[in-house]
């Protein structure tokens, strides 16, 4: 299969970037999306030119790294994935693929498609620990939770801090990733004890962050590589209210 990608470069985030046009020839169509660049890469590391810069860790789906716009969506055309899981066969042969870093405000570019997410993690620290000791593990009957109310936690706590949400929402909004967050706490007994402080100080940091407020769209569970639903999103506006008495 071959391709032409225009991939945005930008040399540093105080730097004009634009779209430059390259040609990806004999391209498996079993390559993951980000093997068909690391074959690109190759090409232009033999004629000397400048690699294009990407995020990735894993390559398994895991590590949220690796967040990229594909023509005009977060991740690429298929639901439920990471850049890294995106298979070279759901694109046409000959397509033109056009591939940007994500847009927002508190993601900064650093480098062509590489973005600075460490907005999240100072929204993560901002939340604090929970009080309640670890220690070794407990029995795991000894604090009773109705199956429906740990499945649902979990369900929050799948999510790998990617910023698909945010690139999805066209007011750069971080509720999707902050709520899953805040639920999967909120949810269990361990996470009461800070409940309310902890979503107060989270939502001023996303806020001091930059992000946008919700646009209600559903854009961000859409594009959403775990399908997180914004039911979550609910829950977080609850929780918000309830810390305010």
């Amino acid at each position: 299969m071959n391709f032409t990608l225009k991939v945005w470069r930008q040399k540093d985030r105080e730097s004009r970037g634009g779209f430059v046009s390259y040609t990806a020839k004999d391209i498996s169509p079993d390559m993951s999306f980000l093997e068909m660049l690391d074959a690109v890469n190759q090409e232009l590391a033999r004629k000397g030119e400048d690699i294009i810069a990407f995020d990735h860790d894993c390559r398994e789906g895991i590590c949220g790294s690796c967040g990229l716009y594909i023509n005009g969506r977060a991740h690429g055309n298929q639901s439920g994935v990471t850049t890294c899981e995106l298979r070279m066969r759901h694109f046409k042969d000959g397509q033109e693929i056009v591939v940007e870093p994500w847009r927002a405000k508190a993601f900064p570019v650093i480098k062509d498609l590489v973005v600075d997410r460490t907005a999240f993690d100072r929204i993560i620290q901002a939340g604090g620990y929970v009080s309640v000791d670890t220690g070794s593990a407990p029995e795991a009957s000894t604090i009773p939770i109705p199956k429906e109310i740990a499945e649902e936690a979990m369900d929050a706590a799948v999510c790998i801090g990617c910023g698909a949400c945010v690139a999805a929402c066209k007011n750069s909004s971080a509720m999707l990733f902050l709520s899953a967050k805040i639920s999967q706490l909120a949810l269990l007994p361990q996470g009461h004890p800070e409940r309310k402080i902890r979503v107060r100080n989270m939502i001023n940091q996303m806020d001091k962050e930059g992000f946008g407020h919700c646009s209600n769209t559903y854009a961000c569970e859409v594009e959403c590589p775990k399908k997180i639903s914004v039911t979550h999103i609910a829950r977080l506006n609850r929780e918000f209210i309830r810390a305010q008495f």
